[in-house]
C-alpha cells in the first residue's frame, strides 16, 4: 500500500507541475520536493524522467484509449456497414474525452498536457503515444474520412489538428472562459453546455469549402486519376 501511495504521489504531483510549466521547466527536483519524496523513490518506481512523462500520460491515454474503442464497437453495432455521420463521431470523442478525466484529476490538466504532447513533445513522447494508442486514432480517423470524402488526405490532416487545437485551447483554458462569460454575459457555463456549443463549430469546419486553389487543384487531381 506505501508504494502505491507514492507512486500516486508523484504522478499527482508530476502532471501538475507538467501542465503549469511544461517538461523541460519540470525538474525531478521540483516533482520529488513538492511530492515529499526522495529522488530514489522516482528513480526505483520509474527509471527516468521520460518515462515519469510517459507514466503520466499513460494514467489518461489508457482508460481513453479503452473507452473509445468501447465507443467506435457501439458505433460499429449501431450503423453496421453504413457511413457514420461526422457530428456522430466528433459527439463520440467529445464523450470519451470528458468521462476519462473525471476519474483522474481534472479535465483541464488533461487537455494542458495534450497541448503540451504537441507543442513541446519529445520525440520520445511523440513515439510512445503512437506506439501505445495509435491504434484507436488510427480507426477514429479512417472513421472521419468515410464521413468526408470530398477532403483531400493533407487537408483533413489539418482539420482535424484545427479542431484539436480549438477543443484544447477551450478546454484547457476553461476557468477564465467561465469566468468572462459569467462576468460579462451572466451565463454560468458546464462543461457538457460547453461542448454543446462547440460541436456544430467544429463539424462546420470540418465541412467548410476548400479554399479555391486547393478546389482547383483537387478537381484536377480527381480527374487525372
Amino acid at each position: 500500500m506505501a508504494q502505491s501511495d507514492t507512486v500516486t504521489r508523484i504522478l499527482d504531483t508530476a502532471e501538475v507541475l507538467f501542465a503549469e510549466r511544461g517538461f523541460a521547466e519540470t525538474s525531478l527536483r521540483n516533482i520529488t520536493s513538492k511530492a515529499r519524496v526522495n529522488l530514489a523513490a522516482v528513480n526505483y518506481h520509474f527509471g527516468s524522467k521520460k518515462a515519469l512523462i510517459q507514466a503520466v500520460f499513460a494514467r489518461y491515454l489508457d482508460p481513453f484509449s479503452q473507452r473509445f474503442h468501447e465507443a467506435l464497437d457501439e458505433l460499429h453495432a449501431r450503423y453496421g456497414d453504413d457511413e457514420i455521420p461526422l457530428e456522430v463521431l466528433l459527439e463520440t470523442m467529445a464523450t470519451t474525452v470528458l468521462t476519462v478525466p473525471a476519474e483522474r484529476n481534472s479535465l483541464k490538466v488533461f487537455m494542458r498536457l495534450l497541448g503540451l504532447a504537441y507543442s513541446q513533445a519529445q520525440g520520445h513522447l511523440r513515439r510512445y503515444i503512437q506506439e501505445q494508442y495509435g491504434d484507436v486514432f488510427t480507426r477514429f480517423v479512417e472513421l472521419v474520412r468515410r464521413a468526408t470524402p470530398g477532403l483531400p488526405d493533407a487537408e483533413r490532416f489539418w482539420r482535424l489538428h484545427f479542431m484539436l487545437g480549438t477543443v484544447i485551447f477551450t478546454l484547457s483554458g476553461l476557468d477564465a472562459l467561465r469566468d468572462i462569460a459569467a462576468k460579462e454575459y451572466n451565463e454560468q457555463v458546464s462543461v457538457r453546455d460547453l461542448v454543446r456549443r462547440l460541436r456544430p463549430v467544429v463539424v462546420s469546419a470540418m465541412n467548410a469549402p476548400l479554399p479555391p486553389a486547393l478546389e482547383e487543384a483537387h478537381h484536377d487531381h480527381a480527374h487525372s486519376g
